[in-house]
């Protein structure tokens, strides 16, 4: 696949144009930074993960975005229902699979939910790629114990299973097809730092794919484009604590300039 400044702006600018409402059954601990970055690039963002609304929500959303960070039994049998009612409306899904291999209970709950409904775009470190798709590979907690290019054989083989794009992230971020493998190199060494820009990269993938239905382009955009502004935080930040800060501003400032003169694809 063809992916140039231009293009990566064109859905830049879809997403401040259309602002499309991304469904978000995410964790406790990034509700709030995931929320922010999506309405610093232009999305509409709702975290919504009562049972009695998911499925009507999940219906008029662009996206929906599922992220396993703080399982329940309650949200897991949400994330089914929303899940179900996106794929029959063909509303992309991007999971996030976050901490499998550390426990059977994610471990399980990941594979039983791309088996239900396959999702667009998996985005996950190297650890959690190589345990969704391996039996036997583990994690340390959410962190990622495996580099993202000892994960590309993985994500191979999960894109091929599922039909979908896998995204995995790390020093060097691998967006996989089953045509094409693009690698982004933006971004800078403060960002595992933070917490939840991990996940926040997902939710980015989901408004990407909101805007752009060849969900391979819409994912290595969403990383070029979280790679960028990393870099443009990091510039003026003497710590991570700054870095998140300028992060939401450098989404929101972002420019096709920017984009160009930091191009690392």
């Amino acid at each position: 696949m063809t992916i140039n400044p231009a293009s990566i702006f064109k859905d830049v600018e879809a997403i401040r144009k259309n602002a499309p409402l991304v469904h978000n059954i995410t964790n406790y601990v990034v509700m709030n930074t995931t929320a922010n970055a999506l309405l610093a690039i232009g999305a509409s963002p709702v975290m919504a993960h009562a049972l009695p609304e998911v499925e009507d929500m999940a219906a008029i959303a662009g996206a929906l975005v599922i992220n396993i960070g703080t399982l329940s039994d309650a949200w897991i049998e949400s994330m089914f229902k929303a899940a179900q009612k996106a794929t029959s409306r063909n509303i992309p899904i991007v999971l996030d699979p976050v901490g499998v291999g550390a426990t059977q209970y994610r471990t399980r709950t990941a594979r039983e939910l791309i088996r239900a409904a396959a999702p667009s775009i998996i985005r996950g470190n190297g650890s959690e790629i190589m345990a969704l798709c391996e039996e036997g590979q583990t994690t340390r907690g959410v962190d990622s114990t495996s580099g993202s290019d000892q994960a590309v054989e993985a994500a191979q083989a999960l894109s091929r299973d599922l039909n979908c794009v896998v995204c995995v992230t790390g020093a060097i971020d691998y967006i996989v097809s089953q045509k094409d493998m693009v690698q982004v190199k933006n971004g800078h060494p403060m960002m595992p730092r933070v917490t939840g820009l991990g996940c926040t990269a997902t939710a980015l993938c989901g408004a990407f794919a909101a805007v752009n239905p060849d969900y391979g382009r819409a994912a290595a955009h969403a990383m070029a484009v979280m790679g960028i502004a990393g870099e443009m935080a990091a510039k003026h930040a003497p710590g991570p604590g700054t870095l998140q800060v300028n992060f939401i501003d450098s989404l929101y400032r972002l420019s096709e300039t920017d984009i160009t003169e930091r191009f690392k694809i």
